[in-house]
């Protein structure tokens, strides 16, 4: 049997994610994913890959909103309940997404603390980004990550890959949402159609890995791996895959422990890696 072990939300975009027991599935992803981010003086959103120390920054959740830890413990909320102001449009790689600026104290906070300016935007539900539409059908949409709504990988792909490396690593630096013990070592590529919890999942393509991935996330040090040992073995026209992403069709509630059920599975070449 196939079975959540894993559930992550990032709910600033490139922060520290966060570990869950239960999650709400919501009509952009999990609850709370993605759905702020911190942009440059040119409103274009920023990532570890230029800024690794934003690793550094963790999150949680609490009752009024989402808790920004720096490694000094200097600390500041992101509320809930954000006034509503104009919204403005920012760039998450070709796409236009459309948000609103938070306030102006937190933005110093991450000033600060990043060394860098930096303003914090949050996209509010009127805010609906679609999924790129090869990929996903009309009206499914998603927050400010990369592309796609979910991430999913299965744990015997990591320890696969974790046995080719001198250095075992552990599963946040590929950043999933959704973690599935059970199955063979990239069994996830090929899942096409899947149920969890009564929800519907859909595989839309292979998830092509950058350099974040070589980012220790709790140090904030790079290095060559896992991007290299990939290299060797999981290149899909010129990229190199690990995980696939998902799109879903209706809500509710995902728990670890929860049986994923597979409908249907892939045959396109564009899924299968030799």
């Amino acid at each position: 049997m196939l079975q959540i072990s894993q559930l992550f939300i990032y709910p600033i975009k490139s922060l520290g994610g966060i570990s869950l027991q239960s999650a709400e599935v919501t009509t952009r992803g999990l609850q709370y994913d993605r759905r702020w981010m911190l942009v440059n003086e040119h409103g274009h959103f920023m990532t570890q890959r230029e800024f690794a120390n934003m690793a550094l920054l963790k999150t949680a959740i609490e009752e009024a909103g989402i808790r920004v830890i720096a490694q000094s413990g200097n600390n500041v909320l992101v509320p809930f309940d954000i006034e509503k102001k104009p919204l403005h449009q920012f760039a998450v790689w070709d796409d236009i997404c459309m948000g609103q600026y938070v306030n102006d104290e937190i933005d110093d906070w991450f000033t600060e603390t990043l060394g860098i300016k930096c303003r914090l935007v949050y996209m509010p539900d009127d805010s609906e980004r679609e999924v790129d539409q090869r990929y996903a059908q009309p009206g499914m949409i998603t927050s400010f990550a990369d592309a796609y709504p979910f991430l999913l990988i299965g744990q015997a792909s990591l320890n696969d890959l974790n046995k080719r490396m001198a250095l075992p690593l552990p599963m946040d630096r590929f950043r999933p949402n959704i973690v599935f013990t059970g199955g063979g070592a990239y069994s996830e590529d090929l899942m096409n159609r899947i149920e969890i919890a009564g929800i519907t999942f859909y595989g839309t393509k292979l998830c092509a890995r950058c350099v974040l991935t070589t980012i220790d996330q709790q140090t904030a040090a790079k290095a060559k791996e896992p991007l290299k040992t990939l290299a060797s073995y999981r290149m899909k026209n010129n990229k190199i895959m690990f995980g696939q992403n998902l799109v879903h069709e209706n809500t509710g509630t995902i728990s670890v422990g929860d049986e994923l059920k597979v409908l249907s599975q892939h045959t396109e070449e564009r899924f299968i890696i030799k």
